[in-house]
Order: structure tokens, then C-alpha cells, then sequence
């Protein structure tokens, strides 16, 4: 009888309190989140693939994204968008490395990384303010104009590739609706991207204001700027699939 209690012991069930995957509940909860949150971006990036694939004619990106701040009418195809993917991804190292001085409780080396991470979240916003400024301009506004399928091809010849065959072969219905629906989803994914950006860095400003406060030395660990720095590093690993869908596909 003792020997099936104690088989009953050892098969129970985990019943809470430490993961049996080593993973804290904090970090666990930050892994369910970033996945539901990947099932979103995923929904998104599909249905613009779909649109794309389905249309006869689609707006080249080294005619739509060839401006630079500062640049007049030069073309510099991709050049910004390559400024602000360099920006994004340095600020990830930066964040790697406050991870890891707050994994050898390295409080100054903390606040240093995250500062340095903090203003590349702001300097990546500030480019993507511009390129919605820009494009906004080009367009008529957010989300684009572009629905009168009776007006002429000439006015769509900046954002196409005007020697292809798709161009010659395209209608004006076909190229104002193409025009709509890239200026569509692109306003909108790169919208929702942006928001996850602005989020994360109200994150890690909260969170440097309780690491200059010492309230992680106080608990013993650093706990939250990893989970906060898993949060970032998602951000980054979106942009990089945004970023081959609009700008290099």
C-alpha cells in the first residue's frame, strides 16, 4: 500500500510554483504573448502576400522608397530604409548587452545599454515618422487616394517600373487598385509595427527608471529587462520580415 502512494506521488502532476522547464511564469506568460502576437503579424504579412500575388501589376519598391531626408529630389533607392534596419538592429545589441549585464548584476552597465537602446527605438521611430510624412505627401494622405480607376497611367509612373511588361500591359483600374492596396497594408502593418516599437520603448524607459532606483538589486535579479529584452528582440525579428516584404520583394 505504501509502495502505490508513493507511486501516486512521484506521476502527480505539476501543480505550479517552479516551471518544470526552468522558465519563470513572467518569462513563460512573454513567450505566450510574443507567439500570439506572431500568429497577428503572420496574419497580416500573409494577406498582403495574397493581395500581391493575385494582382497583375504591384508598386516596385526602388521607385517608391528612393528619398532621403536632407536629399532633395536624389534617387536613393532603399538607402533610409536601410538607415533605419541598421538602427533597429544596433539597438538590439544594445539590448543584448544590458541582458547581460543584468544577468552579472551590473547595474551601471545596465542603464548604460538601455539608454543607448531606448534612443534607437526613438531615432527608428523618428525615420519611420518622416517615411509616413513622405509618403503621405505622395499620396493624398494615409491609406492613399488612389481609387479613381479612370485617371490616366502617368500619374502611377513614380511608383512602378515603367519598362516592365506588367506596367504596359496594366489599366488604369488595375494600377489605382495595385497603388490602393500596397498603400493600405503598407500604412497599416508598418502602423502596427510602429506601435509595438513605441510600446517597447515605454517599456524599457520604465524599466531603467526602476533599475536606476535599484529596485532589481533589491530583488535579487534582473529578471525584467530580459523579458523586456525578448519583447525588443521580437520587434526586431518583425521588422526584418516587414522589411523583405515591402521593401525588398
Amino acid at each position: 500500500m505504501a509502495h502505490a502512494t508513493a507511486t501516486t506521488a512521484e506521476t502527480k502532476p505539476w501543480g505550479g510554483g517552479r516551471s518544470p522547464f526552468n522558465v519563470s511564469y513572467g518569462k513563460m506568460m512573454m513567450w505566450f504573448f510574443l507567439l500570439s502576437d506572431a500568429f497577428t503579424f503572420g496574419a497580416f504579412l500573409i494577406s498582403y502576400g495574397t493581395k500581391r500575388f493575385f494582382s497583375a501589376v504591384w508598386p516596385d519598391p526602388n521607385h517608391v522608397f528612393h528619398a532621403f531626408p536632407f536629399m532633395g529630389h536624389m534617387d536613393l533607392p532603399l538607402v533610409f530604409v536601410s538607415l533605419m534596419t541598421f538602427i533597429l538592429i544596433a539597438s538590439s545589441v544594445t539590448m543584448v548587452l544590458a541582458v547581460h549585464a543584468g544577468h552579472y548584476g551590473d547595474r551601471n552597465g545596465v542603464i548604460k545599454w538601455m539608454l543607448w537602446t531606448i534612443i534607437g527605438g526613438i531615432a527608428f521611430l523618428a525615420c519611420q515618422a518622416w517615411e509616413w510624412t513622405h509618403l503621405s505627401h505622395l499620396t493624398g494622405g494615409l491609406w492613399g487616394t488612389f481609387t479613381d480607376g479612370d485617371a490616366p497611367k502617368a500619374i502611377y509612373e513614380a511608383y512602378y517600373n515603367t519598362a516592365s511588361d506588367a506596367w504596359a500591359a496594366a489599366t488604369p483600374a488595375e494600377l489605382a487598385s495595385s497603388t490602393h492596396n500596397f498603400y493600405n497594408f503598407f500604412f497599416t502593418i508598418t502602423g502596427f509595427h510602429g506601435f509595438h516599437v513605441l510600446s517597447g520603448v515605454a517599456f524599457l524607459v520604465l524599466i531603467l527608471i526602476n533599475t536606476v532606483n535599484g529596485t532589481y538589486d533589491n530583488r535579487g535579479h534582473y529578471e525584467m529587462v530580459e523579458k523586456v529584452g525578448l519583447y525588443w528582440h521580437f520587434v526586431d525579428l518583425v521588422w526584418v520580415f516587414v522589411f523583405t516584404c515591402f521593401y525588398l520583394l
